[in-house]
């Protein structure tokens, strides 16, 4: 019965250990950084994707898809507000960048939270 789970967890490890691997060559590279955020998010780890996604938006603010798994985390923890802060900062990158399709999405996010 464990082993599903065990397998999961294991490639779950290999990715987060190939992300970090590939991160100390390329400290400052946004996908990967955005990579590893969504690793700790499936993983369950929303504070820890928090971080990484704050890293991802310090080296690229245009980065919207950030932004909105951002506010999900935040989601997920209960925080609300800070969700619904994510995602208006999420609609000003979507706007600086002309990502209409990133800013449609935003919005119907916003819209299920307000």
């Amino acid at each position: 019965m464990g082993d599903g789970a065990d397998n999961l967890s294991a490639a779950k490890s290999q990715r987060m250990r190939q992300l970090q691997q590939m991160l100390q060559r390329q400290p400052d590279d946004p996908f990967l950084l955005y990579g590893l955020a969504m690793e700790y998010k499936k993983a369950g780890e929303p504070t820890t994707a928090i971080e990484y996604f704050d890293q991802v938006l310090r080296r690229d603010p245009n980065y919207c898809y950030a932004y909105f798994q951002r506010a999900q985390a935040h989601e997920s923890l209960g925080d609300v507000e800070a969700a619904k802060r994510t995602l208006r900062e999420g609609m000003d990158a979507a706007r600086r960048s002309g990502d209409a399709h990133a800013l449609s999405e935003i919005e119907a996010a916003l819209a299920l939270l307000e």
